[in-house]
Parts: C-alpha cells; sequence; structure tokens
C-alpha cells in the first residue's frame, strides 16, 4: 500500500483495537472485566466465542482466539495509595499479558547535583537539532549537571503559525527568554494570547497548559529548566485561551509571569560598575530560582568571588566579557554560555562598554561566598 493511500484511511476510522492472541476467550474476559475493570464491547460467535472486544480506560483490546502466548505489555497507571500494589508491580493475564502497575502521578524525580564547569559556544562545534513542533534546538549544557538541568537555544528560522499543540510540563522551574524576534503564546486562565518579544521572559509554573500559536522569522529563545528530563503532556480537552484571567492563580506552588523588558527598572547589580533588571522569577517561585539582565554601568570586571549555590547559568546577549576562572581565561561573545560550579573562583574580566546577558541562578536569592561573609 503506498503513502498516498495510507494517509487516505485518516478519514475513515471508527474504532482503533489492539489484538492480543489468548487460548481462552472466557477465561480472560473474565480476568479483564472482572479484575481491570474493562466492558464487553462485542463477543462474537456467542454459541462459541472466538473473538472479545473489551473497552476501558482509554483503550479497546481485541482477544481473539489464537496458540500463540501473548508478549504484550499492558501498563496501568494507577492510585496506588488506593491499592495494595508497588510502583512497577507486574501481574501476568491468563494468556500471558503483562499487567504493569504504575503511579499515575508520580512526584517529580529531581537527580542529586553533579556540578560541572560548562562553556557553550555559539561558533565552532555548535549544532541544532529538529525537536518538538519542528522547532531547532541547541544543547547549551550537554551534560545537564548529571539530569538536574537543562538550558536550551531554540529558534524558528522562518516565522508564521507554530504547529503546536496544548501542551505542560512536569517541572520544578521553567522559564523561557526571548533573545530574538518575537513569539505569540497563549496560557491557561491568562487572558488574551501574549506577545513576547526580545528581552521579554515568561515564567511557566509547573503543568500550566500553553500553546506557541506564531513567531517572527528568526525567533531565537533561551529556555532553561529542571529537570533535565521531564514529561511533557498534550491536553486533547482545553482550549486556549481559556477566556479567564486570574494572574492570581497557582500553579504547583508558582505564579505565571510575563516580564515585559520595556516596564523592567534597572537596579545596582551586586557588582559595582554593573546594573541589573531583575525578571521577577524569585517573587514568583517563592524563592526556588532567580533571573535578570545584567549589564555595564561603566564597569568592565568583577571582583574574583566564588558561589556556593545550586547553579548559576550566564548567557551573553550583547558585547563581549571574558570568564577569569582559576587562572585561565575564557572569552565569550553573544550566543556563548557558561554554567559555573560553586566553590570555583571566578570573575568577569573585559567587559565591553555595551555587554549584557542573562543570568539564572537557583536559589533565586543568589549571593557569593564574600557577600554572604560580609553580611555578617
Amino acid at each position: 500500500m503506498d503513502e498516498i493511500a495510507i494517509g487516505e484511511i485518516q478519514a475513515t476510522i471508527q474504532t482503533a483495537e489492539i489484538v492480543i492472541p489468548c487460548r481462552d476467550i472466557t477465561e480472560n474476559i473474565s480476568f479483564f472485566t472482572k479484575k481491570l475493570g474493562f466492558s464487553v464491547a462485542a463477543i462474537f460467535p456467542a454459541d462459541n466465542p472466538s473473538v472479545g472486544v473489551l473497552t476501558g480506560h482509554g483503550i479497546r483490546i481485541r482477544l481473539e482466539l489464537g496458540a500463540e502466548p501473548s508478549t504484550h505489555t499492558l501498563r496501568l497507571n494507577c492510585d496506588l495509595t488506593k491499592i495494595a500494589f508497588d510502583d512497577g508491580e507486574e501481574v501476568k493475564a491468563p494468556n500471558g499479558t503483562t499487567i504493569l502497575i504504575k503511579e499515575a502521578n508520580p512526584p517529580i524525580s529531581i537527580p542529586p547535583e553533579d556540578q560541572s564547569l560548562v562553556i557553550s559556544k555559539i561558533s565552532g562545534d555548535a549544532s541544532w537539532k529538529t525537536g518538538r513542533a519542528g522547532m531547532l534546538y541547541r544543547d547549551l549544557i550537554p551534560n545537564r549537571q548529571g539530569g538536574r538541568f537543562i538550558a536550551s537555544h531554540i529558534k524558528i528560522p522562518q516565522g508564521g503559525p507554530v504547529a503546536d499543540y496544548v501542551h505542560y510540563h512536569k517541572v520544578r522551574f521553567q522559564m523561557i527568554f526571548c533573545y530574538k524576534g518575537w513569539v505569540k503564546v497563549a496560557y491557561e486562565d491568562q487572558g488574551e494570547p501574549i506577545l513576547m518579544k526580545a528581552g521579554d521572559c515568561f515564567l511557566q509554573p509547573p503543568e500550566i497548559r500553553h500553546r506557541v500559536l506564531e513567531s517572527s522569522d528568526g525567533l531565537e529563545v533561551i529556555e532553561v529548566g529542571c529537570p533535565a528530563e521531564h514529561e511533557t503532556h498534550g491536553d486533547l480537552v482545553m482550549t486556549l485561551p481559556t477566556g479567564n484571567n486570574t494572574p492570581e492563580k497557582v500553579f504547583g506552588g508558582q505564579l505565571f509571569l510575563y516580564h515585559d523588558s520595556e516596564k523592567g527598572a534597572w537596579a545596582p547589580w551586586r557588582h559595582e560598575g554593573f546594573e541589573t533588571r531583575d525578571i521577577g522569577i524569585t517573587d514568583a517561585t517563592t524563592g526556588v530560582a532567580g533571573a535578570r539582565v545584567v549589564r555595564s554601568a561603566g564597569g568592565t570586571q568583577t571582583p574574583v568571588v566564588t558561589h556556593e549555590e545550586e547553579f548559576l547559568f550566564v548567557f551573553v546577549l550583547e558585547g563581549e566579557l571574558s570568564v577569569s576562572i582559576d587562572g585561565s581565561t575564557q572569552d565569550l561573545e553573544p550566543g556563548d554560555s557558561i554554567v559555573i560550579p560553586r566553590d570555583t573562583r571566578f570573575a568577569l574580566t573585559n567587559c565591553s562598554s555595551d555587554v549584557s546577558f542573562l543570568e539564572v541562578t537557583l536559589p533565586g536569592a543568589f549571593t557569593t561566598i564574600e557577600q554572604a561573609a560580609a553580611s555578617g
């Protein structure tokens, strides 16, 4: 059957069934209905059944009389607080089907800290991979800090409508910073779709439903999240926008945040000669994380400091700077990034007058060891 003919099938599909062989129709129908809660949708022939169609929990199973035992696995996502099973426990159906018991809504797994120095250069061997909805992804932390953090440089070269769908992420923390261009996104209960332009930022709290609608040519964003490997789920029911605007709504202990760079205020940074525009993520996450844009206010370098925090990520937006680390110097230009681990002596040097960079930290109230000591 050629590809065109296969595509024509789509409009004619009535139902879909998983075919599972069994040697005894009656015994297996009894197991799937009485023990697993499926219902009989069809059974035939009546006098000596050889086919039984069962429905339940969002699927249809077609039991067919056959000699070979089933090698299928049926995963049941359950509320394990209400049954005497452990996560991952297996049960065998009479026909050999493996019934895998899993927790329906497991807690987010945050890998232990595994900090290391990571420098990502936009030039040279920078590689882009096609990801969800056709977007291009550049991995800024290939080692993922042991799986704890991910930072991605994402771009859409050709603008227009985006082939996205309503979805959400199971995360501890996730933010999107617009580096170049603009993008329009609809968020659950946040009013009409929001246009995020260069310099703006979204904090996407855990499990907020959202959908990317359209973008400009040459859109580029920086996405930072924890943990690195997190689940993305489609929502087949919700339509966005919802018609509601409730900015006070809490998602996983956090608030949705849209930071409009044109309304942001600049204030002195923690190092003299620089100023910062705080994005507001510290308050929205109740201290879990923080993000800010930093620019030179006449300064060309910072003192040598160390930190003992969970995460320090810097992405260069404009201009140039160098990072001096334990006696060696690394030059950074727009599009470059660096992760600086704790207990590492570092300083920013050779900062151009037009330099600006995005700084993301966990926790939000980020302080160096030297600052903490000075404050007593």
